[in-house]
């Protein structure tokens, strides 16, 4: 029987995953074995999705699960959307999108926009109808957001867009992006705000390259272009404009979070999968978890796995009760990542050749694990912040 990635570790359950949670953590295990990855292959050499995936997942109740009930969601926190992050690490499915759009795009709608917004968009969100994407990064800009040159004017009631994004995810199927633009460029950070775009509804969007990456291949993360594209000044974000970097700011920490969730869950997963390996595999006449090497390596291993799930776990804990500064959650998404990316190393070590095939797990773990430490702020950024705090 394999080694379960959600046991692997031997934990207690933390306070915040209820019975609720754990039904929709199992619900979706089994969403994601049955429908995503037996396809999942096919969605690596497409370099995307497909929609028909996004309305079944929403039909299943895995988009907006933390939306309320009024808006089409399920009326959950982030515990909910972190047990879909979860399962989509364990079961091997990292790069359908939904926990972006569940955890990052869907609360700025939720948390700045008006009532009519909210009534517009998030329902099609919670079904899969719209996609959502954050568009942030511009080729000149990444981290450092205050030198966003995209441009929204006022023209009537209407804002004319111009400008270009890049290493945006979702953006190959995303007909909601919410584009971060300056108003006012004038003043810097305080000329900043956020501007909803119904791709569907517009012209002069286009949509670039579906870039090509090292590892998520089957996440489409592109090039985005917005030409004189116009949209109503009700779709801006918040009650006034220059309200942008504000808002990027506090919902910053939870997309810090969710990265962390990401990172935890592929431990997990590198752990069960080399654990199975090592027993099954022998060399010299034993198998391989008989060396005392590997077992010292594995033990090395699951102590510091369990160390960054139960920290994990309590900066969930902290941020479902608003007590997770920006601090915290910039340590959370630098050490787990780093972490992350170590464990995988180590796990493809101990398979040895096969490893570096891709036909087994760990080699695409490798691949997809490595951009976890760049995108969401770099980590340098992340102790940078961290620093300041000294």
């Amino acid at each position: 029987m394999a080694t379960d990635p959600a046991s692997v570790l031997s934990l207690p359950k933390p306070a915040w995953a209820g019975d609720d949670v754990a039904m929709l953590y199992d619900m979706a295990v089994r969403f994601l074995e049955a429908e995503i990855a037996p396809r999942y292959e096919e969605f690596e050499k497409a370099e995307k999705f497909d929609r028909e995936s996004w309305l079944k997942a929403g039909a299943n109740g895995l988009l907006c699960a933390s939306m309320p009930e009024k808006y089409g969601g399920s009326g959950g926190t982030y515990a909910h959307e972190s047990v879909i992050a979860e399962a989509l690490g364990h079961v091997g499915t990292d790069g359908f999108g939904i926990a972006l759009h569940n955890a990052i795009v869907a609360p700025y709608i939720l948390h700045y926009g008006s009532e009519e917004q909210k009534r517009k968009w998030l329902p099609r969100m919670a079904t899969g109808e719209l996609i959502g994407a954050i568009a942030m990064t511009e080729p000149g800009a990444g981290s450092d957001l205050q030198g966003v040159k995209t441009r929204a004017e006022k023209d009537g009631n209407q804002y004319r867009i111009n400008g270009s994004k890049t290493f945006i995810t979702n953006g190959q199927l995303a007909n909601l992006i919410i584009v971060v633009t300056k108003t006012d460029p004038e003043k810097g950070a305080k000329g900043t705000s956020l501007i909803v775009v119904e791709t569907d509804e517009v012209e002069g969007f286009e949509r670039g390259r579906n870039l090509d990456k090292i590892g998520l291949k089957s996440n489409d993360t592109s090039e985005l272009f917005f030409n004189d594209v116009r949209v109503p000044t009700a779709n801006l974000l918040g009650s006034e404009e220059g309200q942008g970097f504000v808002q990027l700011m506090q919902q910053l920490p939870q997309e810090r979070l969710l990265i962390g969730a990401q990172a935890i869950s592929m431990i997990e997963r590198a752990l069960a999968v080399t654990i199975d390996y090592v027993k099954e595999r022998k060399a010299f006449g034993k198998p391989i978890l008989d060396f005392q090497n590997t077992q010292f390596k594995l033990a090395e291993l699951k102590t510091e796995a369990t160390v960054g799930r139960v920290f994990y776990d309590n900066c969930v804990a902290r941020h479902i009760e608003s007590g997770l500064d920006p601090v915290t959650a910039s340590m959370a998404k630098y050490w787990l990542t780093d972490l992350q990316c170590k464990i995988v190393d180590e796990c493809l070590q101990l398979h040895g050749g096969y490893g570096y095939m891709n036909e087994y797990p760990i080699a695409r773990m490798y691949r997809d694990a490595r951009v976890q430490k760049i995108y969401g702020g770099t980590n340098e950024i992340m102790k940078l912040l961290i620093a300041r705090s000294l």
